[in-house]
């Protein structure tokens, strides 16, 4: 990654063969993500049809200058009658692992999604097993609520989650975390 800004952006049309590796090559999803193989054209019609912005959540890229370090995703969560949070996640080229890349993205989708809906709640969910993926979590300033017992099928069993969370208290109480 070069000295420049890590920016969170729109996906243009040119990021989705890079989006499509995510859906056809285990070894850019990683360890906890691969689930199968996957529609390879989901991504371009999702964003023919809306750019990946829609108002039940949607997809940015993350990026440092030209470089596209993977991108950070969001969908709208029923938590009761009338009521939602978002649910956040971060998925990273191999080459942007493990430098912090994580970390700083989702605190930025954060502070994004605070901004610019009225949502209360986000939450994020990870294997229990994704150690890394845990501290990024928290280093970003979400608590640590629980495990959901069985919860995602990967690999040929049912994988127990921890679920995250950060309220928008949270967020203000911090002073607005820098990114």
């Amino acid at each position: 990654m070069s000295d420049e800004a890590l920016i969170l952006r729109p996906v243009c049309e040119d990021d989705l063969p890079l989006l499509e590796r995510f859906l056809t090559d285990p070894e850019a999803m990683g360890p906890f993500q691969w689930m199968g193989w996957a529609d390879p054209h989901r991504f371009r019609r999702r964003w023919a049809e809306n750019g990946m912005l829609g108002e039940d959540g949607g997809q940015l890229m993350v990026a440092c200058g030209a470089e596209r370090l993977g991108f950070v995703g969001w969908r709208k969560m029923s938590t009761w009658p009338k009521a939602s949070c978002w649910n956040i996640g971060a998925q990273l080229f191999p080459q942007a692992r493990g430098r912090g890349v994580g970390t700083k993205a989702q605190r930025m989708l954060v502070r994004y999604l605070f901004e610019h809906s009225p949502a209360v709640r986000i939450e994020a969910d990870t294997e229990v097993g994704n150690i890394a993926e845990q501290r990024a979590l928290e280093k970003s300033g979400f608590t640590r609520e629980g495990v959901l017992r069985s919860a995602a099928f990967r690999g040929g069993r049912w994988r127990d989650l921890v679920r995250y969370s950060v309220l928008r208290e949270d967020i203000e109480a911090a002073g607005c975390q820098e990114g």
